[in-house]
C-alpha cells in the first residue's frame, strides 16, 4: 500500500487498507468491528462517500488501522480536510497536510499545483517573465495592470521554477516548460476556485480602467432548459478549446490576457 503522505482523500486510503487487507479475508464487517461500530456495513458507506467520518469515529478507525504518531496526524487533516464545510478550513487543513509530509521528507502531492492555481499572479508571471527577458521583479510588477508588488513577483517566480513551470535559462531570463499542469481531484478545484475568484475580481477591475478598445465584457440573461443547457456548456467548452488553439498559434506575443467564460444560474428551477 502507498505511504499515507500520498494520499488527499481519507476515503480513498481507508478502501486502499481494506483493498489490502482483503486479501488475507478481512471484510467490511471485520474492519467495522474492530472500529467499535455497531454497523457492520457504517465504514464501506464512509469509504464510498455515503457517509461522513465523525469526530467520535476518527480515532477508532485510525486504531483499527494502526496509525499511530504523525501517520495519525495525517489522518486527522485528511479527514478535516474532507469534511470542510467551507474553503478557509478546507486550505488549512490542506497547508497542514503539506506540512506534516515535508517534515517527514515524504513527496508531498499537488503541493505545487495548488500552489500555482491558488493566486492569479502565477499565471500571470508564467506568461509574462518570458516575454521580458533580464527583467527583474519590480521590472514585471509594473507592466501588470493590477496591483501586484515586486515581492510577490519574486515569490511566484521562485515557486514556477522550483516546480519546473518555468526554467531560468540565464540571469533573470525564463522560458516556459512544456509541464502540463495537473493535479488530483482532492486538492485542486480548491485552488482553482481561489483563483477564479481573484480573476473575477481584476475583471470588474477592468471594466473601470482598461480602454474599451482593448476588452470585451458582456453578458446575455437567458431562460433555459435543461437539455439547452447541456448544449451550452458544450459550446462554451469548444469555444474554450478553439481559443486556447489560437493562442497556441500567436508566434509574436507581446501582452499577457485573461479570458473568463462565466455561466452560471441566477434562479432555482421553477
Amino acid at each position: 500500500m502507498k505511504p499515507i503522505t500520498d494520499y488527499q482523500d481519507y476515503r480513498r486510503y481507508m478502501r486502499d487498507f481494506y483493498e489490502e487487507k482483503k486479501k488475507s479475508g478481512f471484510t467490511w464487517r471485520e474492519f467495522s468491528k474492530v472500529a467499535g461500530f455497531a454497523s457492520p456495513s457504517y465504514l464501506k458507506l464512509v469509504s464510498e462517500g455515503k457517509s461522513s467520518l465523525s469526530r467520535v469515529g476518527l480515532p477508532r478507525v485510525a486504531n483499527a488501522m494502526g496509525l499511530t504518531g504523525y501517520e495519525l496526524t495525517y489522518f486527522e487533516k485528511m479527514v478535516e480536510f474532507g469534511n470542510a464545510k467551507n474553503d478557509t478550513k478546507k486550505k488549512a487543513a490542506f497547508a497542514e497536510l503539506t506540512r506534516i509530509a515535508k517534515e517527514q521528507k515524504a513527496r508531498v502531492i499537488d503541493s505545487d499545483t495548488f500552489a500555482y492555481y491558488d493566486s492569479a499572479i502565477n499565471s500571470i508571471v508564467r506568461e509574462l517573465a518570458p516575454l521580458m527577458p533580464g527583467a527583474l521583479p519590480n521590472e514585471i510588477a509594473k507592466r501588470i495592470k493590477h496591483i501586484y508588488t515586486a515581492q510577490q513577483v519574486r515569490d511566484s517566480l521562485a515557486m514556477l521554477t522550483r516546480a519546473k513551470f518555468l526554467e531560468e535559462t540565464g540571469e533573470n531570463v525564463y522560458r516556459q516548460t512544456h509541464k502540463a499542469i495537473t493535479g488530483s481531484t482532492e486538492a485542486i478545484p480548491l485552488a482553482l476556485r481561489s483563483m477564479n475568484r481573484e480573476m473575477t475580481d481584476l475583471a470588474k477591475e477592468a471594466i473601470d480602467t482598461v480602454d474599451v478598445r482593448e476588452r470585451n465584457i458582456s453578458g446575455v440573461t437567458m431562460g433555459v432548459d435543461a437539455w439547452t443547457l447541456a448544449r451550452i456548456n458544450d459550446e462554451v467548452n469548444k469555444c474554450r478549446r478553439r481559443i486556447i488553439a489560437l493562442a497556441n498559434s500567436s508566434r509574436k506575443i507581446d501582452r499577457v490576457y485573461r479570458l473568463n467564460l462565466q455561466l452560471f444560474p441566477l434562479t432555482d428551477n421553477v
